[in-house]
């Protein structure tokens, strides 16, 4: 068994190795959420935090932990009473991003369960983790369906499995902790709401911590026994100190004055529902613990709204994580005096919420984005003349556009898909193993059967034969991969700033539902790819609001690089389809036969059958349809900025899906 790198050695992330602390001391709080960039300990610290656990006392030969002192009287493995207990170590199991239902939540052989009447069942990772810590690397790519199983069973403390009429229901009760890389995507602020804490972790840029932590661990990997030994020390004391923390929690006192801060803080951030409220509640109370005392302080609340609310009051993904520390001060103040606050300390250091960056300004100054200018500022011949990036307008909230057809893609909220989870539409041979029995289907293939298989009592003579697997219609999400024209002929400043604003918000659709995104931009005498297709949209997001505009428009090549773009997803993910939207003037310049070489890329996607729209940004008295006619080259469908707008979707909706037919 590999000697795991201990807790106590991990340099810096106070606040990560704060968060685990507190879930081990009180499992009410309700687990952790860590984001950070990769190679920063995080699940270094999730793994270590295991050791330091106090042994479990469990009913021998139960396959679901039970305690013997209270036992589940609805353990499956049950009755319990009157059994002995034995103790063995915390468990910590890990949750695999592409782990099935059933590989979570458990199994029914459903053919024993048919046949013979009883409840066959096979626990799973949920099982294994209950009164230990569940671990889920990458918790943003688990599929959404997983995750809602997981959540409830961390609610509710039991897990429920049930297959067509037959349930089997266990404790599931276990210290739930995530880790995940922002610039991967997401996750649905619902989901982000059920984490009690969230930590935000990043990388020392002291050089003295960088070089404690090459060495810490240059010295784990050449002998890790001999270096856990020399920590063993500090190891122990902080395991004694878990264990008091537990016994001393009962007799913490959390007064009027403490909960009256926490109500305040949580009203000052406008934070939804009481969830928060409850949380910062528990988070202090084990604060109080961790620290030895019995009575909750203005500290513990200012600490545990570091940790509690940043992902709270995260209303989109292109808001910034944090919290603004100067005005939870202020609240704590005027809410209950500054017993124990301490205003000019770090509070929870770095990502214990931080303060809130503020808004991008943009030039200060001599700004020539305050000036107005006249006609679109085409540069002069030869790609000169780049504009520094213009503001994005205010995002506005678009209806669907999706991918004609029924598709196989990863589970999403866009296009029509053939999916594990849905409304069933069907029933076939399962091919593998069993996931979702179609009873009625199944019933109908046994039933011809039951004769000559000498069938004498009530039960159904089931064979594997006769088993049907139910075909299920949902939604998958898609590549939405969009061409942006970063010209000099869209380069006036209250057009491209119209323009971020119309990508900004079918970004934040995506965001939504699901999909990935991936951003080209042409300008001057080539395409680059400004972002390759990822579930990040606020990664897109910041690209976009960086972006540069000025020189020609080389609108063939951006075509072009998005069709490899689409071809070398296509190797990576066959069954994501994509929705390309090209936003443009339709103006072709530059090179010889600009015009030609966009028309034969563009039939390229035409011939391959990919939906596409174009977004017209051709703005002026004297428009020349040059978006039209390029949305026709593709197969697609164009569409002014105006009527990108809310119920004008559903027309553009219609008539792509009608042009793909």
């Amino acid at each position: 068994m590999t000697t795991p790198f201990p807790f106590t050695a991990v340099v810096g992330q106070d606040d990560l190795r704060l968060a685990l602390l507190l879930n081990a001391v009180s499992p009410s709080v309700g687990g952790v959420l860590v984001r950070g960039e990769k190679g920063t300990a995080k699940s270094t610290a999730v793994r270590a935090l295991t050791a330091l656990l106090p042994e479990v006392a469990v009913v021998p030969g139960c396959r679901f932990s039970c305690d013997p002192a209270a036992p589940d009287p609805g353990c499956p493995d049950g009755p319990h009473e009157g059994t002995g207990g034995a103790a063995r170590p915390a468990r910590m199991v890990e949750l695999p991003v592409g782990a099935s239902e059933d590989r979570l939540v458990g199994a029914l052989d459903i053919e024993r369960a048919l046949a013979e009447g009883v409840k066959a069942f096979e626990p799973g990772l949920l099982a294994a983790a209950h009164r230990g810590i569940l671990y889920v690397d990458e918790v943003n790519l688990l599929h959404d369906h997983l995750v809602d199983l997981l959540l409830d069973a961390a609610a509710m403390g039991a897990s429920y499995v049930e297959r067509e009429g037959v349930s089997v229901r266990h404790a599931a009760r276990f210290l739930l902790v995530g880790t995940m890389n922002p610039e991967e995507g997401e996750l649905r602020p619902q989901l982000l709401d059920r984490f009690g804490l969230t930590v935000e972790v990043t990388a020392s840029r002291e050089p003295d911590q960088r070089v404690e932590v090459v060495r810490r661990r240059l010295a784990y990997d050449d002998d890790p026994a001999g270096f856990a030994a020399r920590w063993a020390g500090e190891e122990a004391a902080v395991r004694q100190r878990i264990v008091a923390a537990r016994e001393l929690l009962p007799s913490v006192r959390l007064g009027d004055g403490a909960l009256r801060q926490i109500a305040a803080t949580c009203a000052a951030f406008e934070v939804d529902g009481m969830r928060a409220d409850i949380v910062m509640a528990r988070t202090a109370t084990a604060l109080a613990a961790w620290a030895g005392r019995t009575e909750v302080l203005a500290e513990d609340v200012r600490q545990a709204a570091l940790l509690a609310l940043p992902h709270r009051r995260r209303r989109n993904p292109f808001d910034a994580p944090g919290l603004d520390e100067e005005k939870l001060d202020e609240t704590l103040e005027e809410s209950g005096g500054d017993d124990g606050t301490d205003p000019d300390g770090d509070g929870g250091g770095p990502g214990g919420g931080g303060g809130q960056p503020a808004p991008d300004e943009g030039p200060t100054g001599d700004d020539t984005g305050a000036r107005p200018e006249g006609g679109e500022g085409v540069p002069a011949p030869g790609g000169g003349g780049e504009q520094s990036p213009a503001r994005a307008a205010e995002p506005f909230r678009t209806k669907v556009l999706s991918v004609p057809g029924i598709g196989e893609g990863a589970a999403g909220r866009r296009s029509r898909a053939r999916t594990e989870h849905g409304r069933t539409t069907g029933a076939r041979r399962p091919e593998g193993t069993l996931t979702k029995l179609h009873l009625a289907a199944t019933v109908r293939a046994a039933a011809p059967h039951q004769r000559a298989r000498g069938r004498s009592g009530r039960g159904l003579v089931v064979r594997r034969d006769d088993l049907r697997q139910a075909t299920r219609e949902g939604r998958e999400g898609n590549l939405v991969l969009f061409v942006v024209d970063a010209s000099g002929s869209m380069a006036a400043r209250q057009r491209m700033g119209a323009v971020k604003g119309a990508v900004l918000s079918l970004l934040l659709d995506a965001y939504q539902r699901r999909d990935k995104v991936g951003l080209v931009t042409f300008r001057g005498s080539a395409a680059d790819v400004a972002l390759p297709p990822t579930s990040s949209v606020d990664a897109a997001a910041a690209r976009l609001e960086s972006l540069p505009t000025g020189g020609r428009t080389p609108l063939a090549a951006g075509l072009l690089k998005a069709h490899d773009v689409l071809r070398v997803e296509r190797l990576r993910d066959p069954a994501r389809r994509p929705l390309v939207v090209v936003v443009t003037d339709g103006r072709a310049t530059g090179g010889p036969e600009p015009v030609a070489l966009a028309s034969r890329a563009a039939r390229l996607f035409a011939a391959e059958g990919v939906a596409s729209v174009v977004v017209d940004c051709e703005s002026g008295p004297v428009r020349l349809g040059l978006a039209g006619r390029l949305a026709g080259e593709l197969g697609g469908t164009a569409v002014t900025l105006d009527e990108l707008r809310a119920d004008s979707i559903a027309g553009l909706v219609k008539d792509v899906q009608r042009r793909a037919a």
